[in-house]
């Protein structure tokens, strides 16, 4: 029985595993697509918003917030990867995962400009709840 759930557990880690890796991949390759003249104009805008939210240091929703925290590297980043994937021609998004194959090899960048936005995000909100709170204990 123990064999079986620890067997179980290196297959679902494995899974985990590439699909990081496939995930890092396509961030990569989205990069440089938005690089690229040939790419059109909305694809780019798309794809530097994911790739400026998967680099970001900050989430848009903390990870220590439980199940939530993880939400959006979960969900939310695969699917605006598949977003962004499917509004670039295949030729150049295969062209350009071939470019991305070593990119993250000396470790993830980090997207400062990004997590500045999220900062200000989360500021705005808060600030947003702060105002209706006194407001509402001063009516």
């Amino acid at each position: 029985m123990k064999n079986e759930l620890n067997k179980k557990f290196k297959t679902w880690f494995s899974i985990i595993k590439q699909n990081a890796k496939k995930i890092k991949k396509e961030i990569g390759a989205l990069y440089f697509a938005y690089k690229r003249p040939d790419v059109p104009f909305y694809a780019k805008l798309v794809s530097i918003l994911v790739v400026c939210y998967a680099l970001s240091p900050i989430d848009l929703i903390p990870d220590f917030i439980p199940v939530l925290g993880y939400l959006d590297d979960l969900i939310l980043l695969p699917l605006g990867i598949a977003f962004a994937v499917k509004l670039i021609p295949n030729d150049i998004m295969n062209e350009c995962r071939q470019q991305s194959e070593n990119i993250f090899n000396e470790g993830k960048p980090k997207n400062w400009i990004a997590g500045g936005i999220i900062i200000c995000i989360w500021i705005i909100i808060v600030s947003y709840i702060l105002t209706k709170i006194i407001y509402h204990f001063n009516s």
